[in-house]
Protein backbone atom coordinates (compact mmCIF):
# COMPACT_ATOMS: atom_id res chain seq x y z
CA UNK A 1 0.00 0.00 0.00
CA UNK A 2 1.49 3.32 -1.05
CA UNK A 3 2.38 5.66 1.80
CA UNK A 4 1.03 9.21 1.72
CA UNK A 5 3.03 12.22 2.79
CA UNK A 6 1.71 13.87 5.88
CA UNK A 7 1.07 17.59 5.79
CA UNK A 8 2.52 20.24 8.02
CA UNK A 9 -0.19 21.93 10.04
CA UNK A 10 -1.00 25.61 10.21
CA UNK A 11 -3.79 26.57 12.56
CA UNK A 12 -5.87 29.28 14.20
CA UNK A 13 -4.25 31.61 16.71
CA UNK A 14 -5.70 34.00 19.25
CA UNK A 15 -3.48 36.96 18.50
CA UNK A 16 -4.81 39.49 21.02
CA UNK A 17 -2.19 42.36 20.96
CA UNK A 18 -1.45 42.06 17.24
CA UNK A 19 -5.00 41.59 15.95
CA UNK A 20 -4.94 45.11 14.52
CA UNK A 21 -1.77 44.42 12.57
CA UNK A 22 -3.14 41.16 11.20
CA UNK A 23 -6.37 42.79 10.16
CA UNK A 24 -4.56 45.56 8.34
CA UNK A 25 -2.63 42.94 6.40
CA UNK A 26 -5.74 40.92 5.52
CA UNK A 27 -6.30 42.51 2.12
CA UNK A 28 -2.61 42.37 1.26
CA UNK A 29 -2.47 38.65 1.84
CA UNK A 30 -6.08 37.79 0.96
CA UNK A 31 -4.89 34.67 -0.92
CA UNK A 32 -2.76 33.51 1.98
CA UNK A 33 -4.74 34.43 5.11
CA UNK A 34 -8.32 34.33 6.34
CA UNK A 35 -10.05 36.15 9.15
CA UNK A 36 -12.24 34.52 11.81
CA UNK A 37 -13.70 35.32 15.19
CA UNK A 38 -10.64 33.67 16.70
CA UNK A 39 -8.17 35.96 15.00
CA UNK A 40 -5.79 35.01 12.25
CA UNK A 41 -6.30 31.70 10.39
CA UNK A 42 -3.29 30.45 8.45
CA UNK A 43 -3.51 28.25 5.37
CA UNK A 44 -2.89 24.51 5.28
CA UNK A 45 0.62 24.16 3.85
CA UNK A 46 1.92 20.93 2.35
CA UNK A 47 5.39 19.65 3.16
CA UNK A 48 7.98 20.96 0.76
CA UNK A 49 5.72 23.75 -0.46
CA UNK A 50 6.74 27.39 -0.23
CA UNK A 51 3.14 28.58 -0.55
CA UNK A 52 2.23 31.04 2.18
CA UNK A 53 5.63 30.95 3.89
CA UNK A 54 6.81 34.53 3.42
CA UNK A 55 9.06 36.00 6.06
CA UNK A 56 6.42 38.51 7.19
CA UNK A 57 3.80 35.78 7.59
CA UNK A 58 6.18 33.69 9.67
CA UNK A 59 6.99 36.67 11.91
CA UNK A 60 3.27 37.34 12.48
CA UNK A 61 2.63 33.67 13.26
CA UNK A 62 5.46 33.57 15.78
CA UNK A 63 4.24 36.74 17.48
CA UNK A 64 0.76 35.22 17.67
CA UNK A 65 2.11 32.08 19.32
CA UNK A 66 4.11 34.12 21.82
CA UNK A 67 1.01 35.88 23.08
CA UNK A 68 -1.30 32.89 23.14
CA UNK A 69 -1.96 31.06 26.43
CA UNK A 70 -1.11 27.39 25.98
CA UNK A 71 -3.97 25.15 27.06
CA UNK A 72 -5.51 21.78 26.18
CA UNK A 73 -9.30 21.87 25.99
CA UNK A 74 -11.60 18.90 25.33
CA UNK A 75 -15.14 19.11 23.97
CA UNK A 76 -17.32 15.98 23.75
CA UNK A 77 -19.33 16.29 20.52
CA UNK A 78 -21.51 13.25 21.25
CA UNK A 79 -24.74 15.10 22.01
CA UNK A 80 -26.05 12.22 24.16
CA UNK A 81 -22.83 11.47 26.03
CA UNK A 82 -22.23 7.87 27.09
CA UNK A 83 -21.54 5.34 24.33
CA UNK A 84 -22.73 6.45 20.93
CA UNK A 85 -21.63 8.96 18.33
CA UNK A 86 -18.06 9.09 19.60
CA UNK A 87 -16.38 12.34 18.60
CA UNK A 88 -14.10 14.70 20.53
CA UNK A 89 -12.50 18.04 19.74
CA UNK A 90 -9.08 18.59 21.31
CA UNK A 91 -7.76 22.15 21.16
CA UNK A 92 -4.04 21.83 21.89
CA UNK A 93 -2.37 25.22 21.77
CA UNK A 94 -2.68 26.26 18.12
CA UNK A 95 -3.80 22.83 16.92
CA UNK A 96 -7.39 21.58 16.56
CA UNK A 97 -7.57 17.76 16.59
CA UNK A 98 -10.73 15.67 16.20
CA UNK A 99 -10.80 12.15 17.64
CA UNK A 100 -13.18 9.83 15.75
CA UNK A 101 -16.53 10.68 14.16
CA UNK A 102 -19.11 7.98 14.85
CA UNK A 103 -22.81 7.30 14.43
CA UNK A 104 -25.02 6.56 17.44
CA UNK A 105 -26.35 2.99 17.05
CA UNK A 106 -29.59 3.73 18.95
CA UNK A 107 -30.53 6.94 17.14
CA UNK A 108 -31.92 7.49 13.65
CA UNK A 109 -31.51 10.30 11.14
CA UNK A 110 -29.62 13.45 12.04
CA UNK A 111 -29.95 12.69 15.76
CA UNK A 112 -27.50 9.80 15.30
CA UNK A 113 -24.69 12.18 14.28
CA UNK A 114 -22.29 14.01 16.59
CA UNK A 115 -23.01 17.73 16.99
CA UNK A 116 -20.42 19.29 14.69
CA UNK A 117 -21.54 22.91 15.21
CA UNK A 118 -18.66 23.68 17.64
CA UNK A 119 -16.26 22.95 14.74
CA UNK A 120 -17.68 25.63 12.48
CA UNK A 121 -15.29 28.50 11.89
CA UNK A 122 -12.37 26.38 13.05
CA UNK A 123 -9.63 24.87 10.97
CA UNK A 124 -9.39 21.16 11.79
CA UNK A 125 -5.73 20.30 11.54
CA UNK A 126 -5.91 16.58 12.13
CA UNK A 127 -8.46 13.77 12.54
CA UNK A 128 -7.39 10.64 14.42
CA UNK A 129 -9.40 7.47 13.75
CA UNK A 130 -8.92 5.01 16.60
CA UNK A 131 -10.68 2.05 14.95
CA UNK A 132 -13.37 1.06 12.46
CA UNK A 133 -16.47 0.31 14.50
CA UNK A 134 -19.21 2.57 13.15
CA UNK A 135 -19.80 4.30 16.49
CA UNK A 136 -16.31 5.74 15.92
CA UNK A 137 -16.14 5.86 12.10
CA UNK A 138 -19.66 6.20 10.66
CA UNK A 139 -19.88 10.03 10.56
CA UNK A 140 -16.41 10.60 9.12
CA UNK A 141 -17.66 11.53 5.61
CA UNK A 142 -20.01 14.10 7.19
CA UNK A 143 -17.13 15.64 9.14
CA UNK A 144 -14.86 15.77 6.10
CA UNK A 145 -17.58 17.34 3.95
CA UNK A 146 -17.33 20.41 6.20
CA UNK A 147 -13.55 20.17 6.72
CA UNK A 148 -12.20 18.74 3.44
CA UNK A 149 -8.56 19.69 4.08
CA UNK A 150 -8.19 17.72 7.31
CA UNK A 151 -5.95 14.65 6.98
CA UNK A 152 -7.18 11.47 8.74
CA UNK A 153 -4.50 9.37 10.41
CA UNK A 154 -4.99 5.71 11.30
CA UNK A 155 -3.17 2.41 11.13
CA UNK A 156 -2.68 0.51 7.87
CA UNK A 157 -5.11 -2.15 9.08
CA UNK A 158 -7.78 0.51 9.64
CA UNK A 159 -7.13 1.88 6.15
CA UNK A 160 -7.99 -1.56 4.77
CA UNK A 161 -11.21 -1.77 6.80
CA UNK A 162 -12.52 1.81 6.95
CA UNK A 163 -13.61 2.20 3.35
CA UNK A 164 -15.41 -1.17 3.37
CA UNK A 165 -17.24 -0.36 6.59
CA UNK A 166 -18.37 3.03 5.24
CA UNK A 167 -19.65 1.51 2.00
CA UNK A 168 -21.67 -0.97 4.06
CA UNK A 169 -23.01 1.89 6.21
CA UNK A 170 -24.13 3.67 3.05
CA UNK A 171 -25.99 0.55 1.89
CA UNK A 172 -27.69 0.16 5.29
CA UNK A 173 -28.84 3.79 5.32
CA UNK A 174 -30.29 3.53 1.82
CA UNK A 175 -32.20 0.41 2.84
CA UNK A 176 -33.45 2.10 6.01
CA UNK A 177 -34.58 5.11 3.98
CA UNK A 178 -36.67 2.83 1.78
CA UNK A 179 -38.06 0.86 4.75
CA UNK A 180 -38.70 3.67 7.23
CA UNK A 181 -38.90 6.80 5.08
CA UNK A 182 -36.10 8.65 6.92
CA UNK A 183 -35.37 11.43 4.44
CA UNK A 184 -32.00 12.30 6.00
CA UNK A 185 -30.56 8.99 4.77
CA UNK A 186 -28.08 8.35 3.38
CA UNK A 187 -25.76 10.89 5.01
CA UNK A 188 -23.23 10.20 2.25
CA UNK A 189 -22.91 8.32 -1.02
CA UNK A 190 -20.48 5.68 -2.23
CA UNK A 191 -18.80 8.45 -4.22
CA UNK A 192 -18.29 10.45 -1.02
CA UNK A 193 -16.61 7.44 0.57
CA UNK A 194 -14.28 7.08 -2.42
CA UNK A 195 -13.34 10.76 -2.22
CA UNK A 196 -12.57 10.92 1.49
CA UNK A 197 -10.43 7.78 1.32
CA UNK A 198 -7.83 9.95 -0.43
CA UNK A 199 -7.42 11.83 2.88
CA UNK A 200 -6.50 8.66 4.79
CA UNK A 201 -2.89 8.50 5.97
CA UNK A 202 -1.37 5.42 7.61
CA UNK A 203 0.88 5.77 10.66
CA UNK A 204 2.86 2.90 12.10
CA UNK A 205 2.22 2.15 15.78
CA UNK A 206 5.05 3.08 18.16
CA UNK A 207 6.60 5.50 15.64
CA UNK A 208 6.34 9.18 16.59
CA UNK A 209 5.23 11.61 13.90
CA UNK A 210 5.94 15.34 14.16
CA UNK A 211 3.48 17.98 12.92
CA UNK A 212 4.60 21.57 12.56
CA UNK A 213 2.85 24.91 12.24
CA UNK A 214 4.26 28.01 10.57
CA UNK A 215 4.61 29.66 13.96
CA UNK A 216 7.20 27.07 14.92
CA UNK A 217 5.03 24.94 17.21
CA UNK A 218 5.26 21.14 17.14
CA UNK A 219 2.68 18.48 17.94
CA UNK A 220 3.89 14.90 18.29
CA UNK A 221 1.62 11.88 17.92
CA UNK A 222 2.42 8.24 18.65
CA UNK A 223 -0.11 5.46 18.04
CA UNK A 224 -0.19 2.43 20.36
CA UNK A 225 -1.92 -0.88 19.61
CA UNK A 226 -4.97 -1.19 21.86
CA UNK A 227 -6.23 -4.72 21.09
CA UNK A 228 -10.06 -4.50 20.76
CA UNK A 229 -10.24 -5.08 16.95
CA UNK A 230 -7.67 -5.15 14.13
CA UNK A 231 -6.20 -1.70 13.56
CA UNK A 232 -7.41 -0.30 16.89
CA UNK A 233 -5.11 2.14 18.67
CA UNK A 234 -4.79 4.45 21.60
CA UNK A 235 -2.30 7.28 21.25
CA UNK A 236 -0.08 9.84 22.94
CA UNK A 237 0.00 13.52 22.00
CA UNK A 238 2.92 15.70 23.15
CA UNK A 239 2.96 19.48 22.99
CA UNK A 240 5.48 21.81 24.68
CA UNK A 241 6.71 18.97 26.93
CA UNK A 242 3.18 18.19 28.12
CA UNK A 243 1.79 14.74 27.42
CA UNK A 244 -1.79 13.57 26.84
CA UNK A 245 -2.58 9.84 26.64
CA UNK A 246 -5.81 8.47 25.13
CA UNK A 247 -6.65 4.79 25.66
CA UNK A 248 -9.55 4.59 23.18
CA UNK A 249 -11.33 1.20 23.24
CA UNK A 250 -8.90 -1.21 24.86
CA UNK A 251 -8.45 -4.94 25.42
CA UNK A 252 -5.36 -6.26 27.20
CA UNK A 253 -6.08 -9.99 26.70
CA UNK A 254 -4.58 -11.70 23.69
CA UNK A 255 -7.21 -13.00 21.27
CA UNK A 256 -6.92 -15.99 18.98
CA UNK A 257 -6.37 -13.59 16.08
CA UNK A 258 -4.98 -10.43 17.71
CA UNK A 259 -2.47 -9.48 20.44
CA UNK A 260 -3.72 -7.43 23.37
CA UNK A 261 -2.94 -3.78 24.07
CA UNK A 262 0.65 -2.68 24.50
CA UNK A 263 0.87 0.80 26.01
CA UNK A 264 4.09 2.62 26.96
CA UNK A 265 5.09 2.91 30.61
CA UNK A 266 5.43 6.66 30.79
CA UNK A 267 3.91 9.43 32.85
CA UNK A 268 1.19 11.61 31.33
CA UNK A 269 -0.10 15.01 32.46
CA UNK A 270 -3.64 14.02 31.46
CA UNK A 271 -5.28 10.81 30.28
CA UNK A 272 -8.58 9.95 28.61
CA UNK A 273 -9.74 6.40 29.37
CA UNK A 274 -12.69 4.32 28.26
CA UNK A 275 -15.14 3.20 30.95
CA UNK A 276 -17.32 0.67 29.08
CA UNK A 277 -17.14 -2.08 31.72
CA UNK A 278 -17.25 0.19 34.77
CA UNK A 279 -20.54 -1.30 35.92
CA UNK A 280 -19.49 -4.88 35.11
CA UNK A 281 -17.39 -6.87 37.56
CA UNK A 282 -15.78 -10.01 36.19
CA UNK A 283 -16.64 -13.06 38.27
CA UNK A 284 -13.71 -14.78 39.95
CA UNK A 285 -12.41 -17.79 38.03
CA UNK A 286 -14.09 -16.50 34.87
CA UNK A 287 -11.19 -15.62 32.59
CA UNK A 288 -11.60 -15.01 28.88
CA UNK A 289 -9.86 -18.32 28.09
CA UNK A 290 -12.25 -20.21 30.39
CA UNK A 291 -15.24 -18.51 28.79
CA UNK A 292 -14.09 -19.58 25.32
CA UNK A 293 -13.84 -23.16 26.56
CA UNK A 294 -17.34 -22.83 28.03
CA UNK A 295 -18.55 -21.76 24.59
CA UNK A 296 -17.36 -25.07 23.11
CA UNK A 297 -19.05 -26.99 25.92
CA UNK A 298 -22.33 -25.15 25.26
CA UNK A 299 -22.12 -26.21 21.61
CA UNK A 300 -21.45 -29.82 22.58
CA UNK A 301 -24.36 -29.87 25.07
CA UNK A 302 -26.77 -28.29 22.58
CA UNK A 303 -25.84 -30.73 19.84
CA UNK A 304 -26.22 -33.64 22.28
CA UNK A 305 -29.78 -32.41 22.88
CA UNK A 306 -30.30 -32.32 19.08
CA UNK A 307 -30.76 -28.55 19.15
CA UNK A 308 -29.49 -25.45 17.37
CA UNK A 309 -27.18 -22.84 18.92
CA UNK A 310 -27.17 -19.15 17.95
CA UNK A 311 -24.35 -16.71 18.67
CA UNK A 312 -25.33 -13.09 17.89
CA UNK A 313 -21.95 -11.52 17.04
CA UNK A 314 -20.50 -8.22 15.88
CA UNK A 315 -19.56 -8.44 12.20
CA UNK A 316 -16.21 -6.68 12.71
CA UNK A 317 -13.89 -8.50 15.07
CA UNK A 318 -16.08 -10.86 17.11
CA UNK A 319 -17.25 -13.01 14.19
CA UNK A 320 -13.71 -13.52 12.88
CA UNK A 321 -12.42 -14.24 16.39
CA UNK A 322 -15.01 -16.98 16.94
CA UNK A 323 -14.47 -18.39 13.44
CA UNK A 324 -10.73 -18.74 14.14
CA UNK A 325 -11.30 -20.28 17.60
CA UNK A 326 -13.95 -22.73 16.39
CA UNK A 327 -11.82 -23.74 13.41
CA UNK A 328 -9.06 -24.66 15.86
CA UNK A 329 -11.61 -26.57 17.95
CA UNK A 330 -12.77 -28.43 14.84
CA UNK A 331 -9.16 -29.37 13.99
CA UNK A 332 -8.70 -30.60 17.58
CA UNK A 333 -11.85 -32.74 17.32
CA UNK A 334 -13.69 -30.71 20.00
CA UNK A 335 -16.33 -29.18 17.72
CA UNK A 336 -19.11 -31.52 16.54
CA UNK A 337 -19.51 -32.01 12.80
CA UNK A 338 -22.63 -29.87 12.35
CA UNK A 339 -23.48 -27.20 9.76
CA UNK A 340 -22.11 -23.72 10.52
CA UNK A 341 -23.97 -20.68 9.21
CA UNK A 342 -22.61 -17.13 9.04
CA UNK A 343 -24.04 -13.83 7.84
CA UNK A 344 -23.07 -11.42 5.05
CA UNK A 345 -20.76 -8.61 6.19
CA UNK A 346 -18.79 -10.88 8.51
CA UNK A 347 -17.99 -13.21 5.60
CA UNK A 348 -16.91 -10.27 3.43
CA UNK A 349 -14.71 -8.88 6.21
CA UNK A 350 -12.98 -12.25 6.51
CA UNK A 351 -11.36 -11.51 3.14
CA UNK A 352 -10.12 -8.16 4.48
CA UNK A 353 -8.78 -9.80 7.63
CA UNK A 354 -6.93 -12.31 5.46
CA UNK A 355 -5.45 -9.42 3.44
CA UNK A 356 -4.33 -7.59 6.60
CA UNK A 357 -2.72 -10.76 7.98
CA UNK A 358 -0.76 -11.35 4.77
CA UNK A 359 0.19 -7.79 3.77
CA UNK A 360 0.18 -5.71 6.95
CA UNK A 361 0.85 -8.20 9.74
CA UNK A 362 -0.10 -8.16 13.40
CA UNK A 363 -3.14 -10.37 12.78
CA UNK A 364 -3.54 -14.15 12.81
CA UNK A 365 -6.40 -14.96 10.47
CA UNK A 366 -6.90 -17.01 7.30
CA UNK A 367 -9.86 -17.06 4.94
CA UNK A 368 -9.36 -20.82 5.01
CA UNK A 369 -10.82 -20.98 8.54
CA UNK A 370 -14.29 -20.61 7.01
CA UNK A 371 -13.57 -23.53 4.68
CA UNK A 372 -12.41 -25.66 7.61
CA UNK A 373 -15.78 -25.03 9.24
CA UNK A 374 -17.57 -25.53 5.91
CA UNK A 375 -19.37 -22.29 6.73
CA UNK A 376 -22.24 -21.20 4.52
CA UNK A 377 -24.61 -18.27 4.34
CA UNK A 378 -27.75 -18.49 6.43
CA UNK A 379 -30.99 -18.85 4.51
CA UNK A 380 -33.37 -15.89 4.41
CA UNK A 381 -36.46 -18.12 4.51
CA UNK A 382 -36.35 -19.14 8.19
CA UNK A 383 -39.74 -18.30 9.67
CA UNK A 384 -40.64 -17.32 13.25
CA UNK A 385 -41.39 -20.40 15.31
CA UNK A 386 -40.12 -22.80 12.62
CA UNK A 387 -36.66 -24.26 12.67
CA UNK A 388 -34.79 -26.69 10.42
CA UNK A 389 -34.37 -30.29 11.49
CA UNK A 390 -31.21 -31.56 13.12
CA UNK A 391 -28.56 -29.33 14.72
CA UNK A 392 -26.64 -26.31 13.45
CA UNK A 393 -24.44 -23.50 14.71
CA UNK A 394 -25.23 -19.89 13.74
CA UNK A 395 -22.67 -17.03 13.92
CA UNK A 396 -24.83 -14.09 12.88
CA UNK A 397 -24.79 -10.32 13.19
CA UNK A 398 -25.83 -8.20 14.90
CA UNK A 399 -24.23 -8.81 18.27
CA UNK A 400 -27.05 -7.02 20.09
CA UNK A 401 -29.71 -8.72 17.95
CA UNK A 402 -30.92 -5.44 16.45
CA UNK A 403 -34.27 -5.65 14.67
CA UNK A 404 -34.32 -7.09 11.13
CA UNK A 405 -30.77 -8.43 11.33
CA UNK A 406 -29.97 -12.13 10.70
CA UNK A 407 -29.49 -12.90 14.42
CA UNK A 408 -32.87 -11.30 15.22
CA UNK A 409 -34.72 -13.34 12.58
CA UNK A 410 -33.06 -16.65 13.46
CA UNK A 411 -33.67 -16.10 17.18
CA UNK A 412 -37.38 -15.76 16.42
CA UNK A 413 -37.18 -19.25 14.85
CA UNK A 414 -35.24 -20.89 17.69
CA UNK A 415 -36.38 -19.26 20.94
CA UNK A 416 -39.48 -21.40 21.44
CA UNK A 417 -37.70 -24.79 21.52
CA UNK A 418 -36.05 -26.01 24.75
CA UNK A 419 -33.42 -27.99 22.85
CA UNK A 420 -31.89 -24.78 21.49
CA UNK A 421 -29.42 -22.27 22.94
CA UNK A 422 -29.06 -18.53 22.34
CA UNK A 423 -25.67 -17.35 23.58
CA UNK A 424 -24.62 -13.70 23.63
CA UNK A 425 -20.90 -13.06 23.43
CA UNK A 426 -20.48 -9.50 24.66
CA UNK A 427 -22.10 -6.23 25.67
CA UNK A 428 -25.81 -5.84 24.92
CA UNK A 429 -27.33 -2.41 25.31
CA UNK A 430 -30.46 -2.69 27.50
CA UNK A 431 -32.53 -0.90 24.86
CA UNK A 432 -31.71 -3.37 22.07
CA UNK A 433 -33.64 -6.63 21.51
CA UNK A 434 -30.63 -8.58 22.75
CA UNK A 435 -30.51 -6.63 26.00
CA UNK A 436 -34.28 -6.92 26.36
CA UNK A 437 -34.18 -10.70 25.89
CA UNK A 438 -31.48 -11.05 28.56
CA UNK A 439 -33.58 -8.90 30.91
CA UNK A 440 -36.68 -10.99 30.18
CA UNK A 441 -34.75 -14.14 31.03
CA UNK A 442 -33.43 -12.63 34.28
CA UNK A 443 -36.96 -11.60 35.31
CA UNK A 444 -38.33 -15.05 34.52
CA UNK A 445 -40.66 -13.85 31.76
CA UNK A 446 -42.35 -16.62 29.82
CA UNK A 447 -42.64 -14.87 26.45
CA UNK A 448 -40.71 -12.39 24.29
CA UNK A 449 -42.13 -10.09 21.61
CA UNK A 450 -40.23 -9.71 18.32
CA UNK A 451 -41.81 -6.36 17.49
CA UNK A 452 -40.39 -5.99 13.98
CA UNK A 453 -41.81 -9.41 13.06
CA UNK A 454 -45.06 -8.98 15.01
CA UNK A 455 -44.36 -12.34 16.62
CA UNK A 456 -44.52 -13.35 20.28
CA UNK A 457 -42.46 -16.39 21.19
CA UNK A 458 -42.33 -18.57 24.26
CA UNK A 459 -38.93 -18.31 25.97
CA UNK A 460 -38.04 -22.00 26.03
CA UNK A 461 -34.49 -22.02 24.66
CA UNK A 462 -31.50 -21.81 26.96
CA UNK A 463 -30.25 -18.19 27.21
CA UNK A 464 -26.56 -17.75 28.04
CA UNK A 465 -24.04 -14.92 28.06
CA UNK A 466 -20.29 -15.31 27.68
CA UNK A 467 -18.00 -12.70 29.24
CA UNK A 468 -15.71 -12.31 26.23
CA UNK A 469 -16.07 -8.57 25.74
CA UNK A 470 -13.55 -6.81 23.51
CA UNK A 471 -13.19 -4.13 26.21
CA UNK A 472 -10.74 -4.26 29.11
CA UNK A 473 -11.85 -5.13 32.63
CA UNK A 474 -12.39 -2.08 34.82
CA UNK A 475 -9.61 -2.95 37.28
CA UNK A 476 -7.12 -3.21 34.42
CA UNK A 477 -8.01 0.31 33.29
CA UNK A 478 -7.73 1.65 36.84
CA UNK A 479 -4.23 0.16 37.03
CA UNK A 480 -3.41 1.78 33.68
CA UNK A 481 -4.60 5.16 34.96
CA UNK A 482 -2.57 4.86 38.17
CA UNK A 483 0.57 3.89 36.24
CA UNK A 484 0.42 7.18 34.32
CA UNK A 485 0.39 9.36 37.50
CA UNK A 486 -1.86 11.92 35.79
CA UNK A 487 -2.94 15.29 37.16
CA UNK A 488 -6.20 14.92 35.21
CA UNK A 489 -8.25 11.84 34.24
CA UNK A 490 -11.08 12.18 31.72
CA UNK A 491 -13.80 9.50 31.63
CA UNK A 492 -15.08 8.52 28.19
CA UNK A 493 -17.05 5.85 26.29
CA UNK A 494 -19.26 4.51 29.04
CA UNK A 495 -22.80 4.65 30.38
CA UNK A 496 -23.35 6.84 33.43
CA UNK A 497 -23.26 4.01 35.98
CA UNK A 498 -19.96 2.85 34.49
CA UNK A 499 -18.49 6.35 34.65
CA UNK A 500 -19.71 6.73 38.24
CA UNK A 501 -17.78 3.61 39.29
CA UNK A 502 -14.60 4.90 37.67
CA UNK A 503 -15.07 8.37 39.17
CA UNK A 504 -15.49 7.00 42.70
CA UNK A 505 -12.69 4.44 42.38
CA UNK A 506 -10.16 6.79 40.80
CA UNK A 507 -10.99 9.57 43.27
CA UNK A 508 -10.02 7.19 46.07
CA UNK A 509 -6.89 5.80 44.42
CA UNK A 510 -5.66 9.01 42.80
CA UNK A 511 -6.66 11.58 45.45
CA UNK A 512 -4.52 14.35 43.96
CA UNK A 513 -5.89 13.98 40.42
CA UNK A 514 -8.87 15.77 38.92
CA UNK A 515 -11.43 13.24 37.68
CA UNK A 516 -13.52 14.77 34.88
CA UNK A 517 -16.72 13.41 33.37
CA UNK A 518 -17.26 15.89 30.51
CA UNK A 519 -20.77 17.05 29.74
CA UNK A 520 -21.71 16.97 26.04
CA UNK A 521 -20.72 20.12 24.15
CA UNK A 522 -19.24 21.83 27.25
CA UNK A 523 -15.48 22.49 26.86
CA UNK A 524 -13.31 21.46 29.79
CA UNK A 525 -9.68 22.32 30.37
CA UNK A 526 -7.34 19.33 30.72
CA UNK A 527 -3.89 20.92 30.81
CA UNK A 528 -2.93 24.55 31.30
CA UNK A 529 0.30 26.49 31.19
CA UNK A 530 0.52 29.83 32.97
Amino acid sequence: MAKKRLPSLVSEHDIHPICGLAYSLKNTFRHHWGWSTYGLTALFVLEGSTYGTTFLQTVICRLACFYRRRIVILTDLNRDGGIGANCYLLSIGPFNVVIDAGIHPKRAGLESLPDLKPLRGKRIDLVILTHCHLDHLGALPVLLREHPNAPVVMTQASMVLAERMLHNSCNVMMRQRDETGIKDYPFYTHGDVERISKKFVALMPDHTKFFHSLCGETLMITLHRSGHVPGAVGFTLEFRKRRLFVSSDTLFDDLTILPGAKFPHEKADAIIIETTRGATERAQGCSRAEEMQRMVRLIQETVAAKGHILFPVFALGRMQELVAYLAAARRAGELPEIPVFVSGLGIDLADYFDQIARKVGGLNFERNYLKQLQARKVSDDMKPGRQPKGSALYLLSSGMMVENTPSYRVCASLLGDSRNTVCFSGYCDPDTPGGQLLEAKNKGDSHFLFKALDYKSKIAARIEKLDISSHADREELVELAMSKHPATVVLSHGDQDARDWFRDTLSARLPKARILDPQPLKPCELISEV
